[in-house]
């Protein structure tokens, strides 16, 4: 790539309430200082106390939306969030598949804050099977990694570790597996990629604004890979931003549930 801004495109669904996917999305890559980019995959109905309803996207459009970005733009790296269906996994990964040279962070969206299901039980083995091969990093949190897996959630470092490698072994080039659920002070994630393990260490910040803290994260990985940043660094990076996004979330006031971040906090007095 040039010197020109990364061009980073969203495949995810929207948060009306603008702390989660595709508004999430967009403010990362912004604060990121990349050109952000968006395909609709399903309306939510949500706020910052829960999911309401879903409408998915029929799935041609979903493809027409991908294929009309890629027939204009450089695209210089893809997130995937939110998928609803097997039919919309099946039409993103048929339309991502001619570009495999796109670096590609998959955040396996499965259940929302408040606990509502986000991704239909038959839609689980179609990104599985479609998807996951064309991940970059797969970005999974512990009940999501345990659904992908079919078993329960891991409860230490060496349980994180082994799913992640097991993981990988379902496709992606690497896994990301976060800690955030591990009890205590240290919210670790572990990064297994085919030249081992890796783990990058986190304080846990007590606060209630946690709402969109996965989809951020997947897309500031996504905008440092499309910068031209390897996976190890794009992560830490990644992890930086979104340790200060929390941080200073209780400048903003949204809601009475579980807050936004402050995507912004360090662009803006």
């Amino acid at each position: 790539m040039t010197d020109a801004i990364a061009n980073i495109l969203s495949i995810a669904g929207s948060d009306p309430s603008g702390g989660a996917g595709i508004q999430a999305d967009l403010k990362t890559f912004a604060a990121r200082r990349t050109y952000g980019m968006a395909v609709l995959t399903a309306l939510t109905a949500q706020n910052t106390q829960g999911v309401s309803g879903v409408h998915p996207v029929p799935p041609a459009f979903v493809a027409a939306q991908i294929a009309d970005v890629f027939s204009d733009v450089r695209v210089d790296a893809v997130k995937i969030g939110m998928i609803a269906s097997a039919q919309i996994a099946e039409a993103v990964a048929s339309a991502l598949s001619p570009h495999r040279r796109v670096p590609v962070v998959l955040d396996p969206v499965m259940v929302a804050k408040g606990g509502a299901s986000l991704l239909a039980r038959e839609a689980v083995e179609a990104l599985t099977g479609r998807l996951l091969p064309l991940a970059t990093v797969l970005t999974p949190n512990l009940p999501e990694a345990a659904a992908l897996l079919g078993e329960p959630e891991a409860t230490d470092r060496a349980g994180m570790e082994d799913q992640a490698r097991r993981l990988r072994a379902l496709g992606p080039k690497a896994v990301l597996l976060k800690g955030g659920h591990l009890p205590g002070s240290e919210s670790p994630d572990v990064l297994a990629t085919a030249e081992g393990a890796f783990w990058f260490e986190g304080v846990r910040i007590l606060t209630r604004n946690t709402h969109g803290t996965g989809c951020s994260l997947s897309s500031a990985i996504a905008a440092e890979l499309g910068k031209g940043r390897g996976l190890a660094d794009a992560v830490a990076a990644a992890k930086g931003f979104i340790a200060g996004a929390v941080r200073h979330s209780d400048r903003l006031a949204v809601g009475s549930g579980h807050g936004p971040l402050h995507h912004f906090h360090a662009l803006w007095d």
